[in-house]
């Protein structure tokens, strides 16, 4: 059975989106791999690599560089902002109004259609600074 971008139904494709939908934590692939090795004794890092790969391919999950040397991922495809701390690399998920005047000044200046946008903020997240 051939699924969405000609890529096979896999069960530990499925289980890493599950994995993802189900945690807030924007996770790494090793965090992953760890998580499936018990029900997937076989698993490599590479499989699990390629997989999320045709995840992000497919626009069912979302890769973040928060400017560490591992990519994280989320299943949360909603326009929202993170906060990402610059001293323990906790991703934090939150919304903010956009105001609008920001992208018309963007389209108007580049002669450009804006899609969509995404705003990452980096400092010290509160448990950081309360140490």
């Amino acid at each position: 059975m051939i699924t969405d971008n000609q890529h096979r139904k896999s069960k530990q494709r499925e289980k890493i989106l599950e994995l993802l939908q189900g945690t807030q934590i924007h996770p790494t692939a090793n965090w992953i791999y760890d998580q499936m090795k018990q029900e997937f004794p076989n698993l490599s890092l590479g499989t699990v690599y390629r997989n999320l790969n045709i995840l992000v391919e497919q626009n069912k999950v979302k890769k973040i560089i928060a400017g560490s040397t591992f990519d994280r991922f989320e299943a949360n495809l909603g326009e929202h902002c993170h906060m990402i701390c610059e001293k323990c690399g906790v991703i934090t998920d939150f919304e903010i109004g956009i105001d609008s005047s920001l992208i018309s000044q963007v389209e108007e200046n580049l002669e450009c259609k804006i899609r969509h946008h995404k705003f990452d903020f980096f400092g010290i997240c509160k448990k950081c600074r309360n140490q």
